[in-house]
This record gives C-alpha cells, sequence and structure tokens, in this order.
C-alpha cells in the first residue's frame, strides 16, 4: 500500500478522498430494477434481466458505457463549478458529492455489463472494479478473502492514499477562489471521466469473459451465429 506523502496539502485531499467515500457508500446506490427499466426506455437494449447483458455484443453495449461516463462526467463539473469558488474550504464537501457521482457511476457501469451487486461476492466485486478505476491492482485473492464489512474501509483507505495525491496536484488551482471554479470544474470532469474509463475497461473484460461462456455452452450452429455477430 503507498505511504502517507507528508504534504500538508496532500494529507488534506486524502483526508477528503476517504471521507468522501465513506460517507458516500453506504447511502448510494442505484435502484437495479428501476434502473433496468431507464435503460430499456432510454437506449433500447432488450434486457429482461441484467445478465441478458452477457447475450449482448459488446459493440452493443461501448455507447451505452460512454453515455453514462459523459453523463457523470458533466455532472461533476457541474459539481466542482459551484463548489469551487469556495476554494479549499469547499473540500471536504465536494469530494462528498464527488464521491457519491463516483460510486453511481460505477454500479451503471456494472449493471450495464450485466453484473449486480445484490451479494456480498458482487459487493467485493463492484470494490474491486472500484480499485481498479482508481490505478490500482488488487488482487482478486484479497478480495475473496475480506468481509464486505472489512474489504471496503479498507479499499477505501488504498484509494485515499493514491487518489487524494493525484487530486492534490491536479487541484492545486483550486486555492484561489473565485478564479478556482472554472479549474474545478474541469479537474472534476477529468477525474470523473477517467475513472469511467478504467472502469469501463473491467467490466468490459469481465463481460467478454461472461459472453464467452455463454457463446461456448451453446450449440455449434447457433456458437458460429453468435460469433459472427
Amino acid at each position: 500500500m503507498a505511504r502517507h506523502d507528508g504534504n500538508p496539502l496532500t494529507r488534506l485531499f486524502q483526508s477528503a478522498v476517504r471521507m468522501g467515500f465513506r460517507q458516500a457508500y453506504p447511502r448510494v446506490e442505484v435502484n437495479p430494477e428501476k434502473y433496468l427499466e431507464n435503460v430499456r426506455h432510454l437506449y433500447g437494449l432488450p434486457l429482461q434481466s441484467w445478465k441478458d447483458a452477457h447475450r449482448l455484443d459488446e459493440r452493443v453495449l461501448a455507447p451505452v458505457s460512454a453515455r453514462i461516463i459523459t453523463s457523470s462526467a458533466r455532472m461533476a463539473a457541474l459539481e466542482g463549478m459551484g463548489f469551487g469558488v469556495g476554494g479549499l474550504a469547499t473540500v471536504l464537501p465536494d469530494m462528498g458529492v464527488l464521491a457519491a457521482i463516483t460510486l453511481r457511476m460505477l454500479q451503471k457501469l456494472s449493471l450495464v455489463h450485466g453484473f449486480e451487486y445484490s451479494t456480498a461476492e458482487e459487493v467485493g466485486a463492484l470494490w474491486l472494479a472500484a480499485a481498479s478505476a482508481a490505478g490500482m491492482d488488487l488482487a482478486r485473492e484479497f478480495v475473496e478473502k475480506q468481509a464486505v464489512e472489512k474489504l471496503v474501509p479498507r479499499v477505501i483507505d488504498a484509494m485515499a492514499v493514491k487518489v487524494g495525491a493525484e487530486v492534490a496536484e491536479k487541484w492545486a488551482a483550486r486555492v484561489v477562489p473565485l478564479l478556482s471554479a472554472g479549474a474545478a470544474a474541469a479537474m472534476n470532469y477529468y477525474f470523473v471521466r477517467a475513472w469511467g474509463r478504467r472502469a469501463q475497461k473491467h467490466f468490459l473484460q469481465k463481460h467478454r469473459a461472461a459472453r464467452g461462456i455463454l457463446i461456448a455452452a451453446q450449440p455449434r450452429a447457433l456458437r458460429s451465429a453468435a460469433t459472427a455477430d
């Protein structure tokens, strides 16, 4: 695990990231059933359940994922523009909202690729994706050996060290109130977009594996048609 940086600004952002995600985690959850209705209506995906997404080609899911990421990034930018005027005084409330936006985006990307998070194992997999999106490489064995109530705080602490240092470096402009609103909006946008794209790659790899298993289990004629799509 990375060490805490001695820089006061870095420590502030690490604390903000940790507090933001710990506060957002128990309160932020996308309702899978309601979101399934939204996805069918908004994107026209032929889904009766989320697992049906494993039958869809990744080229069908890619534009949906892109819209989820772009929408989340824009929302983060608007949030940053509002809080950014206060400079460092608004770092903590800003990170709480940003964490909520990020977690909802990760949940939506997980569902669209066919992975729910109703069981402890699925929740652990979701946080493995969160760590991957933060640029961390946590071994699956580490996740599987941890109870969810112990896993989540450990992942958040690890993310806080890594992400907090990156955020401190990129958001230094926010120490200047009034001039910081535009910088905060831009940093929030690129922060969430980068997380979203890394998470998209993570879920795409899982989707390919799940779809491969479905195709392999089909009769040869159907298998040939599926791989030809």
